[in-house]
């Protein structure tokens, strides 16, 4: 099992040289393939009760194309000697953003996005992360603004005994496996303690079967499980943590006491998910 082909999401109209940087690194520890991909919206041609005229509209078409040139050209000279092969796709549509991005990673092991919300104010250039976890069907690496070199030294896995998180874990063995230091920590009440740690023996064993060294960190809830998960993601210095996203399909509410929304939003690691 490895990441045979990486995709990357790149905004428009913005740099991405972090982001490219670390999907460079990724495409050399596996050798991997990428594709780079862009969606937006063009302008609508009619607002509530305001018809936008031809020329704006023809303005705002060739503004989309000259931000999709300068974001391939982008793509492609930091790429170009890192990645066995190289991809492009570019999508102007006027659906959300998040659904095409998502049908294209059929073709991919691995998304490789930054941190975006995708406010009403900005939808038609900015992809809303949360949406493209909970439907691409594939793991996604969301790399935060800051970020320009990715470590694998320390992983954390945050376990919860569920089906996003074991599925995490699972996309996730290519990354364990290149990674020098792995913890996998669980969150519980006092009174499931013990649990907790059968759990995690294991998740041990299974990582271990693997060919993945890990170790297990059990620690009692406090009530904010995203606070203490980040505590302990500090305390261990890791560079990424690899989670299960849950959310409500219908309402994209983040349940946990917002920890999947805290680590998607996390602006000093990168964050592995699945859903």
């Amino acid at each position: 099992m490895t990441y045979a082909t990486l995709m990357v999401h790149l905004e428009l109209g913005r740099s991405n040289t972090g982001l490219l940087q670390i999907t460079g690194d990724l495409a050399e520890r596996f050798h991997a393939g990428v594709i780079g991909i862009v969606a937006c919206q063009p302008m609508q041609y009619v607002y509530g009760e305001t018809y936008i005229s031809g020329d704006l509209v023809d303005q705002d078409r060739m503004e989309i194309e000259k931000e999709i040139k300068k974001a391939e050209a982008e793509f492609r000279s930091a790429l170009q000697t890192r990645a066995t092969t190289l991809g492009w796709r570019s999508t102007v549509m006027f659906s959300v953003l998040s659904d095409d991005i998502a049908r294209e990673a059929r073709s991919a092991d691995l998304v490789i996005t930054n941190v975006t919300s995708g406010s009403l104010l900005d939808a038609s250039r900015r992809v809303n992360t949360a949406d493209l976890v909970m439907k691409a069907g594939r793991p996604v690496l969301v790399v935060p603004a800051a970020a320009d070199k990715l470590n694998l030294e320390r992983v954390v896995v945050a376990w919860k005994d569920t089906r996003e998180t074991r599925r995490a874990i699972l996309d996730a063995l290519p990354l364990l496996k290149k990674a020098a230091h792995v913890v996998v920590v669980e969150i519980a009440a006092d009174e499931e303690l013990a649990d907790a740690r059968r759990h995690l023996e294991d998740v041990i064993l299974w990582l271990k079967r693997h060919g993945i060294v890990a170790e297990p960190l059990v620690s009692s809830s406090t009530g904010n499980d995203a606070t203490l998960l980040n505590a302990i993601t500090r305390e261990q210095d890791a560079d990424v943590i690899v989670a299960g996203a849950y959310g409500h399909s219908r309402m994209r509410e983040w349940a946990l006491g917002g920890v999947t929304r805290d680590l998607l939003l996390c602006a000093t690691r990168c964050s592995f998910v699945s859903h």
